[in-house]
C-alpha cells in the first residue's frame, strides 16, 4: 500500500506553474513567458527554454485571441520532461493549417507547436478544451 503521505511529498516537490489568464490580455503573453523561464531554471534544464517560451506563446496567444474566456496555463516539469497546458472554456478545437491553407495570419502558430515538441494535442473537456504540449527531460 502507498504511503500516502510520501506520495503528496512527491507532488508537492514537482516544480509546477498555474496561472490564470484574463480574457484578451495580451499582456499574459509575456509574463507567461518569464514564469515559465523560471520555473525551467528552477527545474534545472533551460537547455530548450526558447522553444517551451515560444510553444507557451502560440498556446496562451489562441486561448486569448480566439475565445472572449480567460484561460489557464499550468506547466509541470517531473522526471519524463516538461509539459504545458492551456485551458479555455470554449470547445472548439483549432484548427491546424499549413503555410498553403487559412487567410496567412492564423493557424499557423500550431504548426510550430506540432514541428517543435515532443508530443502534443487537444482534449475537450466540458465546456472547454486543453491544448497541450511536451518536451522530454532528456534534450531539454
Amino acid at each position: 500500500m502507498e504511503d500516502k503521505t510520501d506520495s503528496a511529498r512527491d507532488e508537492a516537490s514537482v516544480p509546477q506553474l498555474n496561472r490564470r489568464l484574463g480574457r484578451a490580455d495580451l499582456g499574459a503573453v509575456p509574463e507567461a513567458r518569464k514564469a515559465l523561464r523560471e520555473l525551467l531554471r528552477h527545474w534545472g534544464r533551460p537547455g530548450r527554454s526558447e522553444i517551451a517560451e515560444l510553444l507557451t506563446s502560440e498556446l496562451v496567444t489562441n486561448a486569448l485571441v480566439h475565445t472572449d474566456h480567460d484561460a489557464v496555463l499550468t506547466a509541470t516539469v517531473g522526471p519524463r520532461g516538461l509539459r504545458v497546458e492551456v485551458r479555455d472554456f470554449v470547445a472548439r478545437r483549432p484548427r491546424l493549417c499549413g503555410p498553403d491553407t487559412g487567410d496567412g495570419t492564423h493557424g499557423r502558430g500550431l504548426v510550430l507547436v506540432q514541428s517543435l515538441a515532443d508530443a502534443w494535442g487537444v482534449r475537450v473537456h466540458g465546456v472547454g478544451k486543453a491544448v497541450w504540449f511536451e518536451l522530454d527531460a532528456g534534450v531539454a
